[in-house]
């Protein structure tokens, strides 16, 4: 799962990682609707309410295992999973949620084509005990609701490039008129977005630090600096290559036998990756550092995406380091215009 507006599914819980969970760990599968959970645990079935008495339910049964502790695979349904992650989380049960892909490529390998809301309990139990994922860390308050601010904003922001587009064809007087009022709203509702967010942030010393170190960089606005927040609080933890990874710009080798394909990159959080692809397009143009960088690959024949994607991976690089070191230093301090 990810926090509200942080969209790559299963975030801020999922990790690619297996940790160190004995097999004695029991993992119960839960799969998540609107109005009810499924649950799968020690080869029982349960069909619990999506609700505040159902979740007390589930809870009850999680604790009282027999023989072993219980760990949660939640599989990520773009938010309604969330009130029961809190609730696990306030029980200090151990819990993973994980991407729909994972499961599904790991329910295809199980040879399971069926699929049915008890089916797929029982298969996120049994993706629990094959891949032991590690669980996930608690998300502060503070974060969740930073991210729905940025949820609201970007959905507004959507809205308003989506009406500016409409107007483009219309030619009646009332289309027009009605456009313009929207318009109007729709920025007056950004920027009452972009004062709370900033608001937001101040309050909370944590947030506030992390937001004046991420907008030394060249290319890191308010806005990005916000996004970088609220959907990888990890960074300033994590090793390069993870930091890389994580944001969804790490290049993965496509090579058999001897083919070497084209190395791309995959996977990650869209919406950090969307946030270095606009950071990148202003601090190859005024960073000294980046744009020599980004025009040496060009000049060595490096298409301009890739020239561009690779700034994107330095940026990552570069921001996860200066959160882990409080006292490194930028050698320059160059004049950048900030795209958010």
């Amino acid at each position: 799962m990810s926090a509200p507006g942080c969209t790559g599914r299963g975030s801020h819980y999922a990790s690619m990682s297996q940790n160190n969970t004995t097999t004695t760990t029991v993992y119960a599968g839960i799969d998540v609707a609107k109005s009810k959970l499924d649950l799968s645990v020690g080869g029982a079935r349960h069909s619990i309410t999506n609700d505040a008495r159902g979740h007390e339910k589930l809870l009850g049964i999680l604790q009282n295992t027999p023989g072993a502790p219980a760990h949660a695979i939640i599989e990520a349904t773009g938010g309604y999973e969330a009130p029961l992650v809190a609730r696990l989380h306030a029980a200090s049960v151990r819990l993973s949620v994980i991407q729909p892909a994972r499961v599904r490529y790991f329910g295809r390998a199980m040879n399971q084509h069926a699929k049915t809301d008890e089916i797929d309990a029982d298969v996120l139990a049994a993706f629990g005990h094959a891949v032991r994922p590690a669980p996930a860390m608690p998300v502060r308050v503070e974060l969740t609701q930073l991210a729905e601010l940025i949820t609201r904003r970007s959905q507004l922001v959507e809205s308003k490039v989506a009406h500016t587009n409409y107007a483009e064809h219309y030619t009646g007087k009332l289309a027009l008129a009605q456009n313009r009022k929207i318009h109007a709203l729709l920025e007056k509702q950004i920027e009452q977005c972009d004062q709370a967010i900033a608001r937001h942030i101040k309050a909370d010393p944590e947030m506030s630090a992390r937001n004046q170190r991420l907008q030394e960089v060249c290319g890191i606005g308010p806005v990005i600096a916000a996004k970088m927040i609220a959907c990888m609080p990890e960074l300033g933890t994590l090793s390069a290559q993870a930091a890389a990874a994580l944001a969804g710009v790490a290049p993965y080798n496509n090579d058999s036998g001897p083919r070497q394909g084209t190395r791309s990159i995959r996977g990650g959080r869209k919406e950090i990756r969307c946030a270095l692809y606009m950071a990148a397009m202003s601090a190859v143009q005024y960073d000294p550092v980046l744009k020599a960088f980004y025009t040496r690959l060009r000049a060595g024949g490096k298409k301009p995406i890739v020239a561009l994607t690779a700034a994107m991976r330095k940026l990552i690089v570069l921001l996860n380091h200066m959160l882990k070191n409080p006292t490194f230093t930028l050698q320059t301090k160059p004049q950048c215009g900030h795209p958010g």
